[in-house]
């Protein structure tokens, strides 16, 4: 039923809340009875440890829905640094991944979530050496920041501040989370944060761990002195235990492969104290009734008639006792549990009437300045008497709409905005500046430990119930029907005009060949005339220097083809490719990230590439590869020539496999690829019969078969973190350090983020040893690179990272690689 169209005038971005790009929690009577008793307890916990995936799910979920606490997990990075099972992405993409899993995550147990501005540089031995990477004031500021905002009674650490925890990024985070517990009550320490949150004392920070810590450092865990709870507890309401919401919380980290399954009956966890008072329970000496606040009295009375009241199959009936609650918060002088407590009973309010409002745009992507046209829709679901008294847009006054809503009687409206044409692009907000290998810069200090954006576009309705007027704050959303899907949301997006996407990350150049280069120019609006250039390193030329184009339609393409030769000398640099249009230049490309368990992501880097000359020879020409987890490794080796054909399970046979002077395995391929057990005798056929065969890194955990080469091998947990660390060619005479390229030290020069990880430490004599490694203290590591004659053929296993120096355009990484696909050619 459409009663009105009305408001049409300009409209100025408003950034003020989370990004909701699922489709909104529209919560039934078990929720409610559940939101009712959380709206009767004012305790705080704050669970903190380094990545996402460190978090125990079954604190969370536990202290979220059995204590009913305001619960939140910080996590010091966004695990830039880890692999990704699912896809190709690694570094600032699987961050932004990693990031929106942690969110799904929270949304499954009922937690909140945390960051601070720490970088996942990759694994680190030690907190010493995460501390020389990391910003620790700044890290340290950021953790005091989230003390103060969040306000917890309780602090819980994953990992001790001994380094019993094994990553350094571990320990460091235990370490900052005591040293945060220490400066948050003082105002001296980062007073910014001080003055706009206030000053903060947990009661006691614990440290919940585990046998296996005890195990790693060899001695006994004692229990005696520590304070153990009984996670195992159902919840009926939900319908779980709470390790059965841990495991579909858990399961949510799905680019590290933490699929779970959930259990059931008693699971004792174990805290063990760090700092504070000491207690035999982790809740004693804080009062969490509305006691605890002054004024809360009152509010406390409302709640529990509320509570007393409540009718599941007349959920309205109560709202009344919500009103003269939310009334009453007025008094209290709080202003943490105050603002906290608000939010909880508008929230219950508007479930209580089944209200539902949206405001849905007609697209989801503008640009500063464009027209939007938006429909409203509101419905009050009771019999509740309520009137939506005004809208409000961003900064600009409210429009009185005065509309009374009957129950069960939509009320709808169109509307028509225009964006400022100073607005800013809906891209990550940690990405937006350059940072450090050790740090993201945020411009904007207010957003440091927010989980995401603001929504690009939101919106502010007053619903008056009983004479109250309660203010919603809600995002402009875009959904759509999906044949398959049904309804589906996708966040709102502020972009660029225009869009520069250069075909490949890396351009390698040998032989002194020209190669070219390939430029999507995409429109983000329509009508868009320009000039296409690229931005060239010193001693690199281009043919042609420009192009015109001319795109009438939004979404409207067109490709670029630009020659680019290289000096004469080995060299690299950064191409970047620029538009301009009248008297502005643009340099953004478009980056989509779309899985089905986490919102659609779009980032807006800067359109470049690396360009790398290097003297490089090679044997052979068509390789096969087998896909383990997703890497960019056969793009890489097209980039230098080869012909590569990724091969599905029907194409491993020893006779197609001869067709290839070389057949790769992805990173991890014998831990994700479970048919792989079945075509290993084929495999060494093929090495038998001649064939080289080159295998990536995998983990000792989960694979298909341990029978992973011609001769026996054992995978440890053996890594060199340290890019830098020197290289020993332990051969220097084997064939796969001289043919076609004859590798030298200079070859292990400007590597990226590590050496290699899980090295074989064991291996059968007929495996040669060609290089070693290690990190600064520690023993050498020789089972980086083995190769083995087997029959006519060589095979070769190699933990170094490949899956990043190749990507990366690292030259030496490029004639070690061909080395070893080229060797017995």
């Amino acid at each position: 039923m459409r009663l009105l169209r009305l408001l049409s005038f300009l409209f100025t971005l408003s950034i003020s809340l989370p990004i909701q790009a699922q489709q909104p929690k529209k919560p039934n009577a078990a929720d409610i009875q559940l939101m009712l008793e959380k709206l009767n307890v004012l305790g705080s916990v704050l669970y903190v440890a380094a990545h996402p995936d460190d978090e125990n799910t079954k604190v969370i979920a536990y202290m979220a829905n059995e204590k009913k606490f305001n619960t939140a997990y910080l996590s010091a990075t966004r695990g830039d640094g880890g692999q990704n099972l699912i896809g190709s992405e690694i570094r600032e993409l699987l961050g932004l991944i990693r990031t929106q899993e942690l969110l799904a995550a929270r949304r499954t147990d009922g937690g909140q979530q945390y960051f601070s501005r720490a970088n996942d540089f990759g694994y680190s031995k030690n907190a010493e050496e995460t501390f020389e990477i990391w910003n620790r004031e700044e890290v340290l500021a950021d953790f005091v920041r989230v003390f103060r905002k969040h306000k917890p009674d309780v602090v819980i650490t994953r990992f001790p501040g001994n380094g019993m925890g094994g990553h350094g990024h571990h320990t460091a985070s235990a370490i900052l989370a005591k040293e945060a517990f220490e400066m948050a009550a003082d105002k001296k320490y980062f007073p910014t944060s001080a003055a706009e949150y206030g000053v903060w004392q947990p009661k006691r920070i614990l440290f919940n761990t585990h046998p296996f810590f005890y195990q790693r450092a060899g001695i006994e865990m004692d229990t005696a002195a520590m304070i153990t709870l009984d996670l195992g507890t159902y919840n009926p309401l939900l319908g779980k235990s709470y390790p059965e919401i841990a495991s579909l919380s858990r399961s949510m980290h799905k680019s590290q492969g933490f699929g779970s399954t959930g259990t059931r009956g008693t699971q004792i966890e174990y805290f063990e104290h760090t700092a504070g008072e000491r207690a035999t329970d982790m809740f004693a000496g804080f009062d969490t009734s509305w006691n605890r606040v002054k004024g809360g009295g009152k509010v406390g009375y409302h709640v529990d008639n509320a509570l007393m009241y409540y009718d599941p199959a007349q959920p309205w009936i109560i709202v009344n006792d919500l009103v003269l609650a939310y009334n009453a918060l007025d008094k209290v002088k709080d202003p943490y549990w105050k603002k906290v407590k608000q939010e909880e009973v508008k929230a219950l309010i508007k479930a209580c009437t089944g209200l539902y409002m949206e405001v849905k745009a007609d697209q989801y992507s503008y640009t500063p300045g464009d027209s939007l046209t938006l429909s409203m829709e509101a419905i009050n679901r009771s019999d509740v008497d309520m009137k939506l008294v005004s809208i409000r847009l961003g900064d600009r006054s409210a429009f009185h709409v005065n509309q009374k809503l009957f129950n069960n009687r939509p009320f709808n409206s169109d509307m028509n905005y225009v964006l400022d044409t100073q607005t800013s692009y809906s891209d990550p907000y940690w990405l937006k500046a350059p940072g450090t290998l050790g740090m993201y810069e945020v411009i904007d200090p207010k957003l440091i430990g927010t989980p995401e954006n603001a929504p690009a576009l939101s919106w502010r309705a007053t619903i008056e119930i009983n004479g109250t007027a309660i203010e919603y704050e809600l995002p402009v959303i875009y959904k759509e029907n999906d044949p398959v899907a049904g309804e589906t949301y996708r966040p709102l997006e502020v972009t660029p005009p225009v869009f520069l996407n250069i075909s490949e990350k890396v351009y390698v150049f040998g032989n002194g060949d020209s190669k070219s280069i390939e430029v999507k120019v995409l429109a983000g609006q329509a009508e868009i005339q320009g000039d296409l250039s690229l931005n060239l390193p010193e001693g690199w030329k281009v043919k042609p220097e420009s192009y015109s184009f001319d795109l009438s339609d939004k979404g409207a393409e067109a490709v670029f083809s630009f020659e680019l030769f290289p000096p004469p000398v080995a060299h690299s640099g950064e191409i970047q490719a620029v538009a301009k249009i009248e008297d502005k230049t643009y340099n953004n490309s478009l980056v989509r990230i779309e899985y089905d368990h986490i919102p659609k992501q779009a980032l807006f880097p800067v359109s470049s590439a690396k360009v790398v000359k290097v003297e490089l020879e090679k044997r052979g020409t068509n390789v096969g590869y087998i896909v383990g987890s997703g890497d960019e490794i056969p793009a890489s080796l097209a980039q230098i020539g080869y012909e590569v054909t990724e091969l599905s399970n029907g194409d491993i046979t020893a006779e197609k496999l001869q067709m290839y002077d070389a057949v790769i395995l992805g990173i991890r391929a014998y831990n994700t690829n479970d048919r792989l057990k079945f075509y290993q005798e084929e495999l060494m056929e093929y090495v038998k019969n001649g064939g080289t065969m080159i295998v990536q890194y995998n983990t000792a955990h989960q694979l298909v078969t341990k029978d992973l080469g011609p001769y026996p091998l054992q995978l440890s947990r053996d890594r060199v973190t340290v890019e830098e660390a020197e290289v020993r060619i332990l051969k220097p005479d084997h064939p796969v350090m001289n043919t076609p390229n004859t590798i030298t030290e200079a070859d292990f020069e400007d590597w990226v983020q590590e050496r290699g990880l899980y090295f074989p430490n064991e291996w059968d004599e007929q495996y040669e040893a060609i290089l070693s490694s290690n990190d600064p203290g520690e023993d050498p590591r020789n089972g980086g690179l083995l190769v083995a004659k087997y029959g006519k053929g060589y095979y070769i296993y190699s933990g170094y990272s490949w899956f990043r120096e190749l990507p990366a355009g690292v030259p030496g990484a490029y004639r070690i690689f061909t080395n070893m696909i080229s060797i017995g050619k």
